[in-house]
């Protein structure tokens, strides 16, 4: 139920307001001054406020500018005896919701106030929705207690509150664009743009484009002035994934940007000032492209102002436990299943998997395991076959020595063909060098699906 409240010097107006917006199911609570007025928005949860403009300790066209200050989700209909169009430009102006005049807009009240209430539940909602996205963002919800990734998130800490450019670098997957954004929303700028943009999706045209706006005129089809990301991002953070894709002539372009904070649009001759925090990040050795003339040597140290490595996935083993089951509580959610654990032996066959896609991998695995399994356990099962043959390698290693036998070895090289051709049987035999009939036989003696 809304809670409204009426600030109104003349008790007469405020009774009649208050029975006739109750009878709607709002809930009502009075105030006859502005003093008195905000310690009723103070202590109550006040969804719209219904104030006159003229009232003995001020004018309400001010103080709907207070309230929206201090109170951004409250919707504000200003009423008023003498109404006036400058009054009225200035309360829109201000953030008030409405402002109409007394006794001829009598009939509006009420429609205005359910159009208001809905804004103010949009309003709530944003709220809350921009709150959840700032905690998904922030440091505090990077999986990991490892030695490693704690070392990379306190560097990352210390260097987020600076306006340093910082170099990004690790295997492909492991987290690189969720440290950037935790970085950027730790910032002095973190109200403003985060914009990233991954160097090798784009040709060198498109993506000088993608950076750097356009002026009208400047190709073929270029019909109007067009922002790039340099201009978007101002005052903000740009970040640049995979920076040594980017070919040598925007490097150059990107130098003097952070070099000077200008830059040109494509078709234009005046520089565009702009202040951007550059984040970049790479899986290349940047000194080996340096060396291979793929690099420019005064860009990498602009950017290598502050290096963050973060670790692969394989040299961070402990946390595989808390990410599978982070990944398992997002996937069972989304997919409406009620999977509650993880088995030992599907944590054991993840942990000695090798994990060249890193996180991204993981996440994978789980996401296609959820699908398959319709229990409340993630089992071996549902893995894809490569991590059960890890955990039979495991298991094999662990016994004694005669269980080494050649039907042992046999069966294990007979898997790891059916592996490599997805289970194609036919292509399984030829690499074999076998007949088919023969390959079926042994696949049912071993018992290999």
């Amino acid at each position: 139920m809304h809670q409204i409240l009426i600030i109104d010097d003349e008790e007469k107006i405020r009774t009649l307001l208050s029975r006739i917006i109750s009878l709607e199911g709002f809930d009502i609570i009075q105030a006859p001054d502005l003093k008195t007025g905000w310690r009723k928005l103070e202590l109550n949860e006040v969804d719209v406020l219904l104030c006159d403009v003229k009232l003995p300790d001020g004018n309400g066209v001010e103080f709907s500018k207070l309230v929206k200050e201090k109170f951004p989700a409250i919707e504000i209909i200003l009423l008023t005896a003498f109404g006036n169009i400058p009054d009225g430009v200035q309360a829109i102006k201000n953030g008030a919701f409405d402002y109409i005049t007394k006794g001829d807009d009598n009939n509006k009240i009420i429609p205005l106030l359910y159009k208001a209430s809905e804004k103010v539940k949009l309003n709530k909602r944003v709220i809350q929705l921009e709150k959840q996205l700032d905690q998904k963002l922030s440091f505090e919800n990077i999986i990991g207690k490892s030695k490693l990734i704690k070392q990379a998130v306190e560097s990352a800490k210390k260097v987020a509150n600076t306006d340093a450019t910082v170099l990004l670098t690790g295997e492909t997957g492991t987290g690189k664009e969720v440290f950037a954004q935790a970085i950027h929303q730790a910032s002095k700028r973190s109200k403003n743009n985060f914009i990233a943009v991954n160097c090798s999706a784009f040709s060198k045209e498109l993506l000088e484009n993608e950076l750097f706006g356009h002026k009208a005129g400047a190709f073929t089809g270029a019909t109007k002035d067009a922002k790039g990301i340099f201009e978007e991002a101002n005052n903000g953070t740009v970040f640049l994934d995979e920076i040594g894709e980017m070919p040598l002539d925007l490097q150059a372009k990107l130098l003097r940007v952070l070099e000077s904070g200008e830059f040109l649009k494509l078709g234009d001759n005046k520089p565009i000032k702009t202040d951007v925090r550059i984040i970049a990040a790479t899986n290349r050795d940047l000194q080996k492209e340096i060396l291979s003339g793929n690099f420019r040597e005064d860009l990498y140290y602009r950017i290598n102002i502050f290096n963050i490595t973060l670790p692969a996935l394989r040299e961070r083993t402990a946390d595989i436990e808390e990410l599978a089951n982070y990944f398992l509580t997002v996937f069972a959610t989304k997919t409406n299943k009620k999977i509650k654990r993880i088995s030992a032996d599907y944590l054991e066959a993840l942990k000695l998997h090798s994990w060249k896609g890193n996180i991204r991998e993981l996440r994978n695995v789980i996401e296609r395991s959820i699908i398959l399994v319709d229990g409340e356990e993630l089992t071996v099962d549902s893995l894809p076959n490569e991590f059960q043959q890890s955990t039979s390698n495991s298991q094999q290693s662990a016994k004694p020595l005669s269980a080494f036998e050649l039907a042992s070895a046999e069966k294990i090289h007979i898997q790891k063909v059916m592996n490599y051709t997805n289970g194609n049987k036919t292509e399984t035999a030829k690499l074999l060098n076998i007949a088919l009939t023969t390959l079926y036989r042994k696949l049912e003696e071993y018992k290999i699906k």
